[in-house]
């Protein structure tokens, strides 16, 4: 670690499975300095963590073989220093939670651009945070516990509908709708 609490090298692995996406983001990091990798899957991704670790990691929350949270996981494990970024277009309190406890330092909802992966990368991380100007609403807060609770039951919805006292299916709707404003 530097001084500044930054990994000493640049290195930047971006794990995404939307190629288009994956290669504008490469690029621009590379136009910052990064010296870039880049993987499409899970498996690739811890792969590539295990090869080398890189300093720096922006990965997609859902990919199709799976979570980006492994990815996450394993290169906190090789290298806790490490300065991890996710992205997501389903993003939700509890993912967010658990993508910061694996050791992301940062949460972004897609589409991200390449100024603000950048400087979510690059921030000073402040464990102080301002109070939203915009609260969320009622619904809003429903829904964030319900993930909440979905999460906590391993993503399980039978169990998840037992514990929120809730018929399966009317849970099955809920979850594959987007999240309210």
């Amino acid at each position: 670690m530097t001084d500044d609490g930054m990994p000493p090298d640049k290195t930047l692995l971006v794990v995404d499975d939307d190629k288009p996406f994956l290669t504008r983001l490469a690029r621009a990091m590379e136009a910052r300095g990064f010296a870039v990798r880049t993987a499409e899957t899970v498996a690739e991704g811890v792969e590539q963590v295990r090869r080398s670790a890189p300093g720096y990691a922006v990965v997609d929350l859902r990919l199709g073989d799976g979570t980006g949270l492994d990815v996450i996981q394993a290169l906190h494990q090789a290298r806790p220093e490490a300065r991890a970024v996710v992205l997501t277009g389903y993003g939700n309190i509890a993912t967010a939670v658990t993508a910061v406890k694996l050791g992301a330092i940062d949460y972004l909802a897609k589409p991200a651009d390449a100024d603000a992966v950048y400087g979510a990368l690059v921030a000073d991380t402040d464990p102080r945070t301002a109070l939203p100007e915009n609260p969320m609403s009622a619904d809003r807060v429903r829904w964030e516990h319900i993930q909440r609770v979905f999460e906590l039951c391993n993503r399980n919805v039978s169990e998840t509908a037992r514990r929120l006292n809730m018929h399966r299916r009317t849970l099955q709707r809920i979850l594959a709708k987007r999240a309210p404003k």
